[in-house]
């Protein structure tokens, strides 16, 4: 029973997050914390999103935005070997506060969808931002669609967000599965449950290119703003503990 409830959400997860450029691993927290405890919650997610984004490059190929995940992909490989490494020995709680902020105000910046961009960014900006985002993921387990801003604000939207972000994460989720793997920190246990995760995403994915393909840009950016959003309150909700003001 636990594994077909997980199969569930997992697929309407990646439906939505195919729909809202990311965000899928934001539901899914909360079920493996409760099912395999915080631990798990790293190794078992990468193996999840390593297979749907993979299946998602399959899909949306056509729209890689090479230039971008050139620059991406140095920093983010280096930034996920450290961040896997630095899972086994500290962890961060904080993190996911301050992401969860950035998110929040980042989708109040954008005027809850009314500017297409408010700040420049240029391809190189893509290595110093994959090195810290893999390093956090790797940490964290996910730093949801914090990479998005990016994205939105190089101009990139619908079917090219889709492909380009999968392409990043996939190598990044690579090297961070190497990297548990032989830390020991990913067991058959994890590795099983997550590919419960990923093997839902195939149905999804093809269900959600097709809704995709049907959206306006400006829809999409609505969607991809409001799920910002909503993961933002849903990770500060998590570490409430940590602000001595609530």
């Amino acid at each position: 029973m636990p594994v077909l409830f997980l199969a569930l959400v997992s697929f309407a997860s990646w439906f939505i997050s195919t729909l809202a450029g990311g965000g899928s691993p934001l539901v899914l927290i909360p079920l493996v914390n409760f099912l395999l405890g915080s631990q798990a919650l790293a190794p078992t997610l990468t193996t999840g999103m390593l297979l749907g984004n993979s299946q998602r490059i399959f899909l949306f190929w056509r729209h890689i935005n090479w230039v971008v995940t050139f620059w991406y992909l140095p920093g983010a490989i280096v930034g996920a070997v450290a961040g896997a490494y630095a899972f086994t020995k500290i962890h961060l709680d904080w993190l996911q506060l301050l992401i969860g902020l950035f998110l929040v105000i980042t989708v109040f910046s954008f005027g809850f969808g009314k500017k297409e961009r408010i700040f420049t960014v240029r391809s190189w900006h893509f290595l110093p931002a994959g090195l810290v985002y893999a390093f956090v993921s790797g940490i964290i387990g996910s730093s949801g669609p914090v990479m998005n801003p990016l994205y939105l604000n190089y101009g990139l939207v619908k079917e090219e967000m889709i492909a380009t972000k999968s392409t990043n994460v996939v190598v990044v989720h690579i090297a961070k599965m190497v990297t548990y793997a032989a830390l020991g920190a990913l067991t058959p246990e994890y590795l099983g449950y997550g590919l419960v995760i990923g093997l839902a995403a195939a149905p999804a994915n093809y269900l959600g290119q097709y809704v995709l393909s049907k959206m306006s840009e400006q829809q999409f950016r609505q969607v991809v703003l409001a799920t910002m959003a909503i993961s933002g309150a849903l990770m500060v909700w998590g570490q409430r503990d940590l602000m001595s003001f609530w």
